[in-house]
């Protein structure tokens, strides 16, 4: 869990540093918008941005309930990000999990992708219990698996 946080944290240490050299420096008025810049740069990098993320297995199970997608997911991914933002109000529709929270969910990347952590990672439950795993899916992908 410490992990998810190390790049928000220090983003939000290092543009407190800059702001605080600059407002010694008699910038006061740059200082600020740099700042809230490294702020909102933190919250895109947090886990904020995305739905609640939940364990693999809970994930496994519900999407074998109710036929939705999982996501594996991690923060500071600008490709996790990317689709997120162009999912819209659609991503709460998902199951998200979170490989740096959860060690089973890493274990489902490093086996879908060759022993990588390759993120985003889509699994489609099939109608026969068996799941279908697309790497780096398109918007298109995502969209089409949550119709069905």
């Amino acid at each position: 869990m410490k992990r998810a946080w190390i790049l928000p944290v220090l983003l939000v240490v290092c543009g407190s540093l800059v702001a605080t050299m600059m407002v010694v420096r008699g910038l006061p008025g740059t200082a600020v918008p740099l700042l809230l810049m490294f702020v909102l740069l933190a919250g895109v990098n947090s886990s904020l941005v995305f739905p609640r993320s939940i364990g693999a297995a809970e994930a496994q199970r519900r999407s074998a309930a109710d036929g939705r997608p999982i996501i594996y997911w991690r923060p500071g991914c600008k490709y996790c990000l990317r689709l997120r933002i162009r999912l819209g109000r659609n991503a709460g529709r998902l199951h998200w999990v979170n490989i740096w929270h959860d060690p089973a969910g890493a274990a489902e990347v490093r086996a879908a992708n060759d022993g990588n952590e390759t993120v985003p990672t889509m699994a489609i439950p099939g109608s026969n219990g068996t799941e279908s795993v697309l790497t780096n899916p398109s918007i298109a992908q995502v969209k089409m698996a949550l119709a069905l």
